[in-house]
């Protein structure tokens, strides 16, 4: 036996089984693994940030049931997800598995939607938090509030940026502690805002107002509200609120490599992530609408909840909404750097990506310090237009918000659509893991497929009438630039592919190779 392979535990030889050997610091537990998923969700972060999505698109009705719907299917492709992390916990993850069930041109795509999809969510959460983190001091500062700027929101989302690149950066282990702080701050705050909500407010919305009721903000079709134009094309966009907000629950498998027993804590952490943000988003979502005192002042707000909550109450109730939230989101920003950073290291360390020795190489601490400030970087400048200020119907809406969103949304959930393809293909040929569909993925694995093709087309959609090329009213800063991002990298990556990456890409590396005898812990 090779020296130093007798002392493998199970986690580090079922790692090896992989070609790989423990590099990272496996210190998270199988609750960190969920915490970390969960706090990347975020029912604090999507549902207070995107929710203007929902409202324009279709107002309370799509929300009150979108959620439940879409929430549905989510938890089929995780499911689906669950089973796949149990067979194969590397921190490649999804690139990983497209990789070894559908060989290295398959991984390579994956990969790079992956890392599109993370950076994009990074972006989109950090963005969002500074917007929050603007609003909360603006309620407790009239001066603050009268400055207000995009610059200034701007600078903010630098700012988190920076300091949770550095947490990032500083202990894998100080991760693994704020993410379960994460966890229960999700559960008290969002607790703590549905009391509010339903205490404070001297009156309550009706059930058919929160049912039944239906709002096109978005310029299309003269804001009609009926028709198959309504159905086909203005509502399938409140989807995304749903879509966008239960997302990055793959960081469960980034972090798989560093959490024990890993083909079973890993798997639960990213089904039990998104089932408890479903239920718990819903409560949140219908808590919001209920509070709703007056739809067309929602409405031209842009969609946006603050509108309802200083509505609803005086400003100190609504401070203390916006401080829950925003600590809920600076939260989830950080998560979300650690699962960016997770996914461009192990890539790199598979040689997939230009200069992939800086974004593989660990620090002291055993991190990716380098694939952190990589990411961070990235997701700051794809940001930048969100620096043009946008007024839609006269209200604002945060077009280059919304983009961000969706680029995370198209790159993550295609690229999620890959491995759970090759896997319904290899049918019973596929090693099965601790935690595995018992063969239900044999019906799970077609819906999931179905869904997250139909949203990725949705996510293309232009969010506004100025965004649609053939409108008079056309200008680029309406854009959702959304397809022309994914769709100039993909042809950019086709073009890699051919003239280069296909002669010397051969899919995941082997750090090293076990006998038989050593996979079973025979020395």
């Amino acid at each position: 036996m090779p020296e130093g392979h007798e002392h493998l535990d199970d986690d580090e030889r079922h790692l090896a089984s992989l070609g790989y050997t423990q590099e990272l610091s496996r210190s998270w537990s199988g609750f960190s693994n969920f915490a970390i998923s969960f706090s990347i969700i975020s029912i604090l972060a999507g549902c207070f940030t995107s929710f203007g999505l929902g409202w324009n698109n279709g107002g309370p009705a799509a929300i009150a049931w979108g959620w439940p719907i879409v929430s549905v299917f989510i938890l089929l492709i995780g499911l689906c997800m669950s089973e796949l992390v149990s067979a194969y916990p590397t921190s490649g993850g999804i690139y990983w598995w497209a990789a070894k069930l559908g060989g290295p041109k398959a991984g390579f795509y994956t990969g790079w939607l992956n890392l599109i999809g993370l950076i994009a969510i990074l972006a989109s959460v950090a963005y969002g938090s500074a917007t929050f983190l603007d609003l909360t001091l603006g309620t407790f500062s009239e001066s603050w509030l009268a400055g207000y700027s995009l610059t200034r929101t701007f600078i903010m989302f630098l700012v988190i940026l920076v300091v949770v690149a550095t947490i990032n950066i500083f202990s894998s282990h100080l991760l693994a502690v704020i993410n379960n702080i994460s966890v229960w701050w999700h559960v008290a705050g969002a607790l703590a805002v549905v009391a509010i909500l339903w205490l404070i407010p001297e009156q309550h919305a009706s059930f058919s107002t929160v049912f039944a009721t239906t709002v096109n903000n978005t310029g299309f079709f003269g804001g009609s509200t009926s028709g198959l134009t309504f159905l086909l094309f203005v509502l399938p966009m409140s989807a995304i609120l749903t879509q966008y907000t239960i997302t990055g629950y793959d960081a469960s498998a980034h972090l798989s490599e560093e959490t024990k027993s890993a083909a079973d804590g890993a798997a639960k952490g990213i089904w039990r992530s998104i089932l408890y943000s479903a239920i718990g988003g819903w409560i949140l979502l219908l808590t919001f609408l209920f509070a709703v005192q007056d739809v067309d002042g929602v409405t031209a707000g842009g969609g946006a909840v603050a509108t309802i909550f200083t509505q609803a109450m005086d400003s100190k109730w609504v401070g203390i909404v916006l401080l829950v939230s925003t600590a809920g989101q600076l939260f989830c920003t950080t998560a979300c750097q650690t699962s960016a950073s997770r996914m461009l290291f192990a890539f790199s360390r598979d040689r997939a990506v230009p200069g992939h020795q800086l974004w593989s190489k660990l620090s002291a601490k055993r991190v990716p310090a380098n694939a952190v400030m990589v990411t961070a970087t990235i997701a700051a400048i794809i940001t930048l237009p969100a620096l043009v200020e946008v007024d839609i119907n006269g209200a604002p809406v945060p077009v280059a918000f919304f983009a961000v969103v969706s680029i995370g949304v198209v790159g993550l959930y295609l690229c999620f659509a890959v491995p759970i393809y090759f896997r319904w293909k290899a049918g019973d040929s596929f090693p099965l893991g601790r935690w595995n569909l018992r063969g239900h993925h044999r019906w799970m694995a077609p819906l999931a497929l179905i869904e997250i093709i139909v949203t990725s087309i949705i996510a293309m959609f232009p969010t506004s009438i100025g965004g649609a090329p053939w409108d008079p009213s056309f200008e680029w800063k309406f854009v959702n630039y959304t397809p022309l991002l994914v769709g100039g990298v993909l042809i950019l990556l086709y073009i890699y592919w051919h003239v280069s990456v296909k002669n010397w890409f051969t899919g995941p590396i082997k750090q090293v190779t076990l006998s038989d005898d050593e996979l079973r812990g025979v020395s």
